[in-house]
């Protein structure tokens, strides 16, 4: 069972999340986030924490933003958009309970005091940015981190403010570059 209560985007999730791991879920219906949702979710992560688990689109993107908003200590799981992607939809509920337990496996947590080990330098130089295969990179770079798929600018912030190391950075790229 996992301690935290999952955030997640809908009942399909659950489903999902289900048959991968044992543990409590809230659904927010959305970015429409009732009176009651958010209260619900205030007292999970008071009391056990809670892991934001939101679809990998743009969506998903604005309720993860939202909630990391008002709840700044939340973890967060990021499913790779390749691996929750399924009759031309994308979301959790298209995740394999492999691609779930994984992300679960790499939870990150935003951190108060961000880095600046990462610049735009850094991608460019690494082929994360402006090159032809930049953004198949980045979503295999951020599979490997556990930061999801994100455009540069969002890749950069992510890599700054999830703690990510440089030691870390290298060696993912090295799988990346050979294999």
């Amino acid at each position: 069972m996992i301690r935290e209560v999952l955030i997640v985007e809908g009942k399909m999730d659950v489903v999902a999340i289900n048959k991968a791991v044992e543990a409590d879920c809230i659904i927010t219906g959305g970015f429409t986030l009732s009176r009651r949702t958010l209260d619900n979710i205030q007292h999970a992560y008071n009391r056990r924490g809670i892991i934001i688990l939101t679809d990998p689109d743009s969506a998903g993107e604005r309720i993860r933003k939202f909630l990391t908003q008002r709840f700044p200590n939340a973890k967060h799981a990021f499913v790779p958009r390749l691996d929750a992607t399924a009759n031309n939809d994308i979301g959790i509920e298209q995740a394999s309970p492999q691609a779930i337990r994984a992300a679960l496996e790499r939870v990150r947590t935003l951190s108060f005091e961000p880095t600046n080990e990462f610049s735009m330098s850094d991608l460019i130089n690494n082929r994360l940015n402006g090159a032809p295969d930049a953004v198949e990179r980045r979503s295999k770079l951020g599979e490997r981190l556990g930061l999801g798929f994100a455009n540069a600018k969002n890749f950069l912030r992510r890599l700054n403010h999830y703690g990510v190391t440089r030691a870390e950075f290298n060696a993912a790229l090295k799988e990346i570059d050979h294999g």
